[in-house]
Formats: C-alpha cells, structure tokens, sequence
C-alpha cells in the first residue's frame, strides 16, 4: 500500500493535469502529511485532520475550515485506496470570514514609512533601498504583497511603464499600468540593486543583500518593526495596520476620487475590479460598505439619482 507522501504526489499529479493548479493546497497538504508523519500515523483521521486544521489558533475561523477543507478532498481521493481513510464531515468548522475594517493609510504615514525604511541598517547598503522602493511601490499600485514578491526582472518593462503579474491570485495574470513617478523610482533602484549585487542568485526584481528572494514573513517582521518605530503600533502592540492595508487605501482613495469628481462609478467599478485581480465584483464593492465616507457618498449619490 502506497504512504500518504507516495498517494500525495499521485493526487497532486492527477488533478494537475486535469487543470488545476493548486498552488497552495499543494503546500497545505505537504505539511498535513508531514504532520501525519510526526504523529507516527499513516493513514487520515477526521480527530488528526481536524488537530492539524484548527493550527496556529491566532487565526479566523474560516482559515481553519478551509484547511480542512484541503484534507478532505485529499481524504476522498484517498480513501479509496485506503478503506481505513476517514473523510471529515462537511461543515465541521465554521467558514464565515470576518473582514476587518480597512486602515486608510494617510500620505504622510506612508512618507514616514519610506524614510524610516531608508534608515534600516545594510551591510552593502541595498536593504534600505530594497525596502523604500517596495513600500513605496505596494502603496501606489494595489498590488498584493506576494504579487510583489512573485515579479521578476523581466515582468518589470521599464520602457513601456507596465508590470506583469503572473500567478496572482487564483492563478491570474494581469497587467499594471505604472506612473511616470513610478516607473522613475523602480528605474533608480535597478540601478542601485545592480551595482550593489551584481551577481543575484534570483530573477527576482526586489532581493535581499544576499541576492536571494525576498520572503513574505520576513518583509512583514520588518514593516511591524518600522510601524512600531514611526507610531503606527504601539511597541508591544501584536495587531495593527497591516501591509494588506495600503491595497485598501488605493481601492478607497480610487472610489473616493471618482466619487468627488462625479465620475460614474457602477461604469468604472469593473476596471478597478480587474486591476485589482478581483474574482468577483462583489470584493471590490466590499469597499464600498467598509469605509464610511466612500458609503455617505454612495447614498448621496443614490439619492441624488
């Protein structure tokens, strides 16, 4: 009888080719299995499915469902293979997501964020162009932090002011379209980064001083600790304005300018959504509700109507 890792990779393979892809289910279901590994099991418990799922605790409720969710596909897969597989019952764990209120970053916030990012110490002095330049270009395009990342040199055309976001969520590909000012800035850290690493071990456009790609976890430890150095978070505060929030702050600072120069919004709300990499329009008009100023302006715009 095949391990879980061996029935892993077939169920991985096989719904692959049938055009999925997985990108993180993938991962989940790898540290499931070397969970099951740790606890000497080798088969799927809904008790060792459900102990995996509800980690780390500190997390919405929905994250927990949807993990388990992951394991239970896996578990049908294989419980025909393996007649002692238990699949977990659906609706097991609530799924509602609690979406937090937006935090609306204010332009010199954001000034402050990107000088104090210029102090960080650097052994060969890239770091803190790395991080100004990535503070700065996550607060102007509404771009995902792992969007971020993901960009490559060549998805960072220069001469045509455009970047190219390639696996986004759900698997998208878009394009972005950058501002004059923009477009200088990432121009300028290029050349910095090259003369400063001249020989990257990534394709990646943004890197560390070691050439490597930057990680998520360690571009968010970092923005904790200059938002508790410039004010943004109290010293020991664990929650607080987040890198996710400056995507808010160009969705509503977006609705609230088409709102106060009269522009028809239902008209543009659909190109927003798609620049934004939304599935649904549904998320962008999330906005809408979540901060109330941009809803006092659509109520008075419906009622003007």
């Amino acid at each position: 009888m095949n391990t879980l890792k061996h029935a892993l990779d077939e169920y991985l393979t096989l719904r692959r080719a049938l055009g999925y892809k997985l990108y993180e289910h993938g991962l989940l279901l790898q540290q499931f299995v070397q969970f099951t590994e740790s606890e000497k099991v080798d088969f799927i418990t809904t008790r060792l499915a459900l102990h995996w799922a509800t980690q780390p605790v500190d997390v919405q409720p929905a994250h927990h469902a949807k993990r388990l969710s992951v394991v239970r596909s896996f578990a049908k897969y294989r419980s025909a293979s393996d007649p002692r597989t238990e699949v977990p019952p659906v609706n097991l764990l609530p799924s509602r997501v609690y979406r937090p209120a937006p935090y609306i970053y204010t332009d010199n916030e954001v000034r402050c964020l990107i000088k104090a990012a210029l102090q960080l110490p650097s052994v060969v002095g890239l770091r803190r162009h790395t991080y100004a330049t990535l503070f700065g270009l996550i607060a102007v395009s509404g771009m995902r932090i792992g969007e971020l990342l993901n960009l490559d040199r060549e998805d960072v055309d220069l001469t045509q002011a455009v970047l190219t976001v390639r696996n986004g969520k759900f698997g998208k590909m878009r394009w972005i379209p950058l501002h004059s000012s923009t477009q200088q800035a990432l121009q300028q850290y290029g050349i910095k980064r090259d003369h400063l690493c001249p020989n990257p071990q990534a394709p990646s456009f943004f890197v560390s001083e070691r050439g490597v790609r930057l990680t998520g976890d360690i571009v968010r430890h970092t923005f904790v600790k200059l938002s508790r150095q410039i004010g943004l978070r109290g010293p020991t505060d664990s929650h607080g304005p987040r890198l996710h929030d400056f995507r808010h702050r160009f969705a509503v600072n977006t609705l609230l300018e088409w709102y106060r120069s009269g522009a028809d919004v239902d008209r543009h709300l659909l190109e927003l959504t798609t620049y934004l990499g939304h599935v649904h329009v549904t998320d962008t008009y999330w906005y809408l509700s979540a901060t109330p100023e941009l809803l006092r302006l659509a109520v008075r715009r419906l009622e003007c109507e």
